[in-house]
């Protein structure tokens, strides 16, 4: 008997239907010579700190930091006992011979898979199916095409190096800055430093002052000619009465053919970016709903930065591209070309994200709306980027009137080429004007007016400026061809953000994401090497050098030790200079108990008065802070637990427990 190890339940449910498998057990699938079982997210992980004694699990101190691990230790996680305990008797078995790691194919696929394989200490032989479609066609040929475990340790490598390296700087950090200031902080080697970016924005525009300025304009027939900028009002009325009643004359007229070509296909990160653009969606829910269609095999695998297919995807492309013309309407017009996106060199772990044949036989009608804003975003992607270049002609022209050059420009679309198929957002602006024919020597008339202008503030992030702001992170001084640096990966970024959200240190605001007064204190007061986005950029850089065996693991987590070893010696004092500790941050309300002000502590939300009444949790359920909040303010709540939906009312009940009496909210059991 062959095991196959998924990631998903769903992914699982694929791989069954094509190597036979079809007698479900509990946790697993099997037939046809194969069991097809799977994880559910990761069933093992990391050891927190207090779980391995070294005195780390007492109150924080300094006298604990740094804390590096002598040898890492793993736990199964306590929602996935089950489906471990069942996985680990399949990998046990005498009649499994063979082990399939069907795991995502990418770096936390590979940790979530060995995790698993060195925790249940299994010795049997592994391959590693490496798919980016779960089309029969696809696995089948991921099948016939397996390499050994082995041939992907370097992957494994980065992966377990970025999980040591975000544990090390997050739990060192969190706990020297808490000390340091009296108060939780949550420090984050990818979200710290995208914090910085935020704040360092918000600081801008808070900070601008606009700047009047002026214009002299003509306004001509159909278009206005307008001279620099001056800043000086008097300076604008004496030149506009220099030119009353003077000729408008021709001076030049330069006109050039430019070409746009089309859009490169999408990875993951410029999918979000566009798909907030367009429809407002969140990172993460952009990749959720990418997840779900990769799941019902409508487009390929979604945590990808690459924007290029290999040379042997060209005619699956081509024949895929027909099928969304036809199935969606496309009315496609250009004969598709898709060479320009063909680069083996550009295509190491993933190619980029298209559609699937299967369009031809899906309820593309029957998707979610989210769902199907992605899909129709990813099929119209392939369809742009097969397209001709967009061509237009460039008109600029200069005139002069009392000594005093003006200027108009606008352009003709000659060719829309790949614009045509083209989904515009709300914030993309119409600047097709064209001018009339106009030619050297001319003379105009025109009226003259004053135009009144003000330089602009920099705008807010939105998720889509932010992720190309965390994308570009440190590659101002490389070339396009150089290795991408940047925060966090295309699979990362999403829950970086939302961690942020979560933490309570950045908000939304409509599509804008700005710093909250916690995050900005926050950033006011850790050192440059916990903020830098150059420093985390250069560290990601060496995570993909690690992937590509070309540095060396031990030497990336020695620099990340060594540097929160300074960063404990340096900053392993209080500093009551600023203070995080009861009345910094905001209340999230008051106690239904007592009316004391619940605020924020190192273990979470709590009645300041220690009332007895258990703020953060709900029976043992510990809520976010937006459901705290949200209960404070009279809002029930729900959470999940046992496959059943509770709802957590804004009403207190006594809890008695070991003779004493507590208080918590009331919940009222719903089934899903």
């Amino acid at each position: 008997m062959i095991l196959i190890l998924a990631e998903k339940p769903s992914v699982g449910r694929a791989l069954s239907s094509v190597v036979g498998a079809n007698k479900t057990n509990k946790g697993c699938i099997e037939g046809g010579g194969y069991i097809v079982s799977w994880c559910v997210g990761h069933l093992v992980g990391l050891k927190n700190p207090n779980e391995y004694g070294c005195g780390w699990e007492q109150k924080w101190s300094f006298s604990q930091l740094p804390m590096i691990p002598d040898s890492w230790q793993f736990k199964v996680t306590e929602s996935s006992k089950e489906q471990y305990g069942i996985v680990q008797a399949l990998m046990g078995r005498d009649d499994v011979s063979e082990i399939i790691c069907a795991t995502d194919a990418d770096r936390e696929g590979e940790c979530i898979f060995r995790y698993v394989y060195n925790m249940a200490r299994c010795r049997k032989p592994v391959k590693r199916l490496w798919v980016s479609s779960l089309e029969e066609s696809a696995i089948r040929q991921a099948l016939n095409s397996m390499k050994p475990m082995s041939a992907y340790d370097n992957l494994f490598y980065a992966g377990f190096s970025r999980a040591k390296a975000d544990w090390i700087v997050g739990m060192n950090g969190s706990r020297l800055f808490s000390c340091r200031y009296g108060g939780k902080l949550n420090i984050g080697r990818v979200q710290t430093p995208t914090l910085a970016m935020l704040v360092k924005r918000d600081h801008d525009v808070k900070r601008f002052v606009k700047q009047k300025y002026f214009t002299a304009d003509i306004a001509c027939d159909g278009f206005t000619l307008s001279s620099a900028r001056i800043n000086d009002e008097t300076a604008v009325n004496n030149l506009i009465s220099s030119c009353e009643g003077k000729p408008v004359t021709v001076k030049w007229v330069k006109k050039e053919v430019k070409t746009v070509n089309a859009p490169k296909l999408y990875d993951l990160t410029t999918l979000q970016r566009e798909a907030n653009k367009t429809y407002g969606y969140t990172a993460q829910q952009t990749l959720d709903y990418t997840q779900n269609l990769y799941e019902k095999k409508l487009v390929t695998y979604p945590r990808t930065d690459s924007q290029y297919l290999s040379d042997d995807m060209e005619q699956t492309a081509l024949d895929v591209l027909r099928l969304c013309n036809t199935y969606l309407g496309f009315n496609m017009v250009h004969t598709p070309d898709l060479r320009k996106v063909i680069n083996n060199k550009k295509v190491t772990g993933h190619h980029a994200i298209i559609p699937t044949s299967g369009i031809a036989t899906a309820d593309l009608d029957g998707l979610p709306a989210g769902e199907k804003n992605i899909f129709v975003l990813v099929a119209r992607k392939l369809l742009c980027a097969s397209a001709p270049a967009h061509k237009y002609e460039s008109v600029k022209v200069t005139a002069e009137c009392g000594g005093t050059e003006f200027t108009a420009s606008g352009k003709t679309v000659l060719d829309m080429g790949w614009k045509r198929y083209a989904v515009k957002s709300a914030d993309d602006k119409d600047d097709d004007k064209s001018l009339p024919v106009l030619t050297e020597g001319q003379v105009l008339t025109g009226s003259l007016s004053k135009g009144e202008h003000f330089t602009s503030p920099p705008k807010p992030y939105t998720e889509d400026t932010l992720l190309s702001a965390m994308e570009h992170a440190g590659q101002d001084e490389y070339d396009e061809d150089s290795e991408k640096k940047g925060l966090g990966t295309p699979a990362t970024r999403a829950a970086v953000i939302e961690s942020l959200v979560k933490n309570g240190y950045a908000e939304r605001k409509g599509k804008q994401i700005i710093p909250t007064d916690r995050g900005i204190d926050l950033v006011s007061v850790v050192p440059d090497e916990v903020k830098s986005a150059r420093l985390t950029a250069e560290w990601e850089m060496k995570l993909q050098q690690v992937e590509h065996g070309q540095y060396s693991a031990d030497s990336f987590m020695s620099e990340i030790e060594q540097n929160v070893r300074e960063m404990c010696g340096k900053y392993g004092k209080s500093d009551n200079s600023v203070s995080f500790s009861d009345g910094k941050f905001e209340s999230a309300g008051r106690c239904p108990k007592c009316g004391a002000e619940v605020i924020n502590g190192k273990l979470g939300w709590y009645c300041k008065a220690k009332c007895g009444m258990n703020v953060a949790k709900v029976f043992g359920i510990t809520l976010s802070d937006a459901q705290v909040k949200g209960l404070l303010n009279g809002k029930s709540t729900s959470y999940m637990k046992n496959g059943r939906k509770n709802i957590v009312l804004p009403e207190v009940v006594p809890n008695e427990y070991q003779g004493k009496t507590y208080y918590n909210w009331k919940t009222e059991g719903k089934k899903k």
